[in-house]
């Protein structure tokens, strides 16, 4: 089977945007490349000493300036802020196994108690001597067994064309220590339909609320200690061009 890391890199971009506040918008360049993104969080207003729930949702796209396809993404790079949180406790988890060759509803389905995100991506399949072709797909983000201690989701997604397939893509949300960030994604993106996919946009939302022994409990949490969240991304694609930028949104901390 074949795993799209091409929705898992969009989302992750996403991702990433959410993290960083409301109405946000990103550009960052290198020749014609053009990353692009919007996202934001709700609510901004956040205690300072202690994390408080919130909804995470964003946008971004990869294109050139200049009308040619874009390279494909190699490696995806995330780091998000030491002030975020992620709480899973008494949240399913979703296996490999439950969703392997499933479309998009009965992944919903067998898997429903562990959704944290919805959203969509979309990939540009540039077959060789033929038009390109875009091919969209609904995504997924399931909560996941722990990997070394730290949260994991499943992001899934099902393709009808060029053929129906159903991705599978793991990512660990690693725990590190790294000056003002506290969590780091990695994504390294395999061939895409035999190396003709190239990924375009994708858009989502994480925020899921649960009770778990009489307690609320929200998967994506933050604090405003110091009036800011902030996030870093790094992206190299295929013809070893990079992109990195650091975004910083401003949040409101109260007492």
């Amino acid at each position: 089977m074949r795993k799209n890391v091409l929705r898992t890199s969009v989302l992750t971009v996403v991702a990433l945007l959410a993290m960083s506040g409301a109405a946000l918008a990103i550009v960052l360049r290198t020749g014609p490349i053009e990353v692009v993104g919007e996202g934001g969080f709700s609510p901004t207003t956040l205690p300072k000493q202690h994390t408080a729930p919130i909804i995470l949702h964003g946008e971004g796209r990869i294109g050139t300036t200049d009308g040619s396809l874009p390279p494909i993404l190699k490696t995806l790079t995330v780091w998000f802020d030491k002030h975020g949180a992620v709480v899973t406790k008494g949240l399913p988890y979703c296996t490999k196994g439950k969703l392997a060759a499933t479309t998009t509803a009965v992944a919903r389905k067998v898997c429903a108690g562990s959704i944290v995100g919805e959203g969509s991506g979309t990939a540009l399949i540039a077959f060789p001597e033929q038009k390109p072709f875009k091919a969209s797909s609904p995504i997924t983000i399931f909560n996941a067994a722990p990997h070394d201690g730290n949260p994991t989701v499943l992001a899934h997604a099902y393709l009808s064309v060029p053929a129906p397939t159903t991705y599978i893509v793991p990512v660990e949300i690693q725990k590190v220590h790294n000056g003002p960030f506290g969590f780091r994604t990695e994504a390294q993106i395999p061939k895409i339909a035999g190396g003709s996919g190239i990924p375009l946009e994708g858009r989502l939302t994480i925020g899921k609320k649960w009770t778990y022994k009489g307690k609320k409990l929200s998967y994506a949490n933050a604090s405003c200690p110091s009036g800011k969240l902030q996030a870093k991304v790094e992206t190299e694609f295929t013809d070893t061009t990079r992109l990195s930028g650091v975004i910083l949104k401003h949040c409101t901390g109260v007492n």
